[in-house]
């Protein structure tokens, strides 16, 4: 795939009404998942786990990518049919996670910094090679006002990684999904939250802009502007979305393709609400769209985990419906 073919693909991603199912945690937190449903944490299960979400039904009727981790990328259906052929023959993109994971960021305790750029041109030839059409790198900003959280260079660190990140998926003809998540522990409130958001933006897309990556095959997988889990005043439904739309509105150009959330600790029905809401404004320059894991996964997760071997139709039966009503509140449709 060439540069010049990324916008297209990265609108196939953000799609009216369709959103990104992740699934994309590593071996060790797929065990956590794992564990909390009794099922033992193989190659042979993680395979028919992501079989079971990838074979779903009509699933591209509200789905348009999948994000893998690196050995879903390379594995088959029971029958011996590759994912990514499985994926593109049901109209559903493959996409692949190529970060590292985030690491102590070295002078600033308690702050993280993302790994993975050394020898990522490599795997992203590969990778691209294997079906990938898009990628994701994931930063983490944790919010600390009394311990000066984040800092400017935690903040800068992570942007210039994320851009050096797109510009190499570009390069390799892959579209660059960018996610600065903003951590929703401690006990900052919305207002903390904003702040510390509208920076990362800012710095991010200063850095893509330096880095001449192309916002128009790129798409930004964004937190929402939500107090901190421990924070005494939660935000209702409207007011998450009226300082999340404005925060986007502040800080990320229109030429950018698409804005997908992630769910980052909200409930299913949350996540879901909190979409549905924003897609309610008139008059965005982006679309908003879903990238969720757990709040796509989770209840298809304790059926599948119930009986791995019968329970495959019934837990798809929950993947479609998380997916429906995701891809309604994609519309501002969700009842």
């Amino acid at each position: 795939m060439s540069i010049d073919q990324l916008p297209e693909i990265a609108q196939a991603m953000v799609a009216k009404g369709k959103g990104i199912i992740a699934i994309d945690e590593s071996n060790a937190t797929i065990k956590k998942r794992f564990d909390s449903v009794g099922v033992e944490n193989s190659e042979e299960n993680r395979r028919a786990y992501r079989e079971m979400l990838l074979t779903t039904p009509n699933l591209s009727d509200y789905i348009s990518g999948a994000i893998l981790y690196d050995e879903t990328l390379r594995q088959s259906t029971k029958a011996g049919v590759p994912f990514t052929k499985v994926m593109m023959d049901n109209g559903i993109l493959p996409g692949i996670k190529v970060d590292t994971g985030a690491k102590a960021l070295a002078g600033f305790p308690g702050e993280m910094v993302t790994e993975g750029l050394d020898g990522l041109r490599e795997r992203l030839a590969e990778y691209a090679a294997l079906g990938a059409k898009f990628a994701k790198w994931r930063a983490v900003i944790n919010i600390n006002i009394e311990d000066g959280m984040p800092s400017e260079a935690c903040i800068k660190a992570n942007c210039h990684a994320l851009a050096r990140y797109a510009a190499l998926c570009q390069e390799a003809g892959i579209v660059p999904m960018v996610e600065p998540e903003v951590i929703m522990d401690g006990t900052h409130d919305i207002d903390d939250c904003y702040v510390v958001t509208e920076r990362v933006l800012r710095t991010l897309f200063n850095e893509l802009f330096d880095s001449n990556v192309m916002l128009e095959g790129t798409i930004l997988k964004a937190s929402m502007v939500i107090p901190g889990k421990d924070c005494d005043e939660q935000a209702d439904v409207e007011e998450v979305a009226d300082y999340t739309v404005q925060c986007l509105k502040s800080a990320v150009p229109a030429a950018l393709t698409g804005i997908v959330f992630l769910s980052g600790g909200q409930s299913d029905e949350q996540s879901t609400a909190h979409l549905n809401e924003m897609n309610k404004t008139e008059n965005l320059p982006w679309p908003l769209s879903f990238s969720y894991g757990r709040a796509m996964q989770s209840a298809a997760l304790k059926i599948w985990g119930a009986d791995i071997v019968n329970n495959v139709a019934e837990a798809q039966k929950t993947v479609y419906a998380r997916a429906k009503d995701n891809g309604l509140a994609a519309l501002g449709e969700w009842q």
